[in-house]
């Protein structure tokens, strides 16, 4: 298998020796949600020595409903973003949906996320690789992980070569998503590190009718799994009350449930890369 080639942020290093978790509300709903959820774990991860990159969406286009929530759109969800980053001296990630985006998105950010179902879009693709900034690419539903390789190529193609992958589960039927632990050393024989997305994996996509439901109580099993298998970084949607969050409320942990999850999972990362 090629070396994983760690990508740079900071001080440190994501696919490093030590354990890396993007973690954070799915869609920012208010300052003082983002402001309790950087604050408790920017703490726990500094006590668990952990790296920690905050992460929250500005828009969530890719909804089940015109109805469904959002978030406050680009201008002000920027503006909420860099206050989170200024007050608590965090590194960010978000996701952009459209080109037109990125250059915005990368005056505050320092990784800029592609989704899921748009991983295979040129264009996207190729602006935030020209922004610069680490691109985080999540694997689509759709693809088999071998598929990745591609969608790296058109980052590196473009001047870019700080790539992440993160795997977020893969389509089994309908409503539902399993995860097959073999991606993650079959993405990184390509040099680029992986995130385990934990909590987006255990999402049941439209299975609430017009939105998706999940199945929270696995989420630590997924983790330690992936942790287990390899992944360098875990990436978490984590709210202060998960069950009235106006996005991804039954996938999302609570901040208690993090603490956790965030330890044990560390222990096994130790445990499997020999620290």
């Amino acid at each position: 298998m090629q070396k994983i080639k760690p990508v740079k942020l900071r001080d440190f290093e994501i696919g490093g020796k030590n354990l890396s978790i993007l973690a954070g509300p799915c869609a920012i709903e208010s300052k003082d949600i983002l402001f309790t959820v950087a604050d408790a774990l920017k703490t726990l991860c500094q006590e668990l020595g952990i790296n920690y990159i905050f992460k929250s969406s500005f828009d969530k286009a890719n909804r089940s409903s015109i109805h469904s929530f959002r978030g406050p759109g680009l201008e002000k969800g920027l503006d909420l973003l860099s206050q989170v980053k200024k007050e608590f001296d965090i590194p960010i990630v978000t996701d952009i949906h459209l080109p037109e985006q990125a250059a915005a998105v990368a005056e505050v950010v320092d990784i800029i996320q592609i989704p899921a179902f748009l991983c295979r879009q040129t264009d996207l693709l190729v602006a935030a690789a020209k922004t610069g900034k680490i691109v985080n690419i999540k694997k689509g539903q759709f693809l088999a992980p071998a598929q990745m390789k591609p969608l790296a190529n058109k980052v590196m193609e473009a001047g870019n070569d700080k790539i992440l992958f993160t795997d977020r589960g893969t389509s089994f039927g309908y409503n539902n998503l399993v995860v097959d632990m073999r991606g993650i050393p079959i993405m990184q024989e390509t040099g680029v590190p992986v995130v385990f997305d934990a909590t987006h994996s255990v999402q049941l996509p439209g299975g609430a009718g017009d939105c998706s439901s999940g199945e929270r109580k696995f989420v630590s099993t997924l983790a330690k799994a992936a942790i287990a298998a390899g992944a360098d970084a875990l990436f978490f949607e984590v709210h202060p009350d998960p069950d009235k969050a106006l996005c991804d409320g039954p996938n999302m942990l609570s901040i208690d449930m993090a603490k956790d999850v965030f330890k044990i999972c560390n222990d096994i990362f130790k445990l499997v890369r020999n620290i």
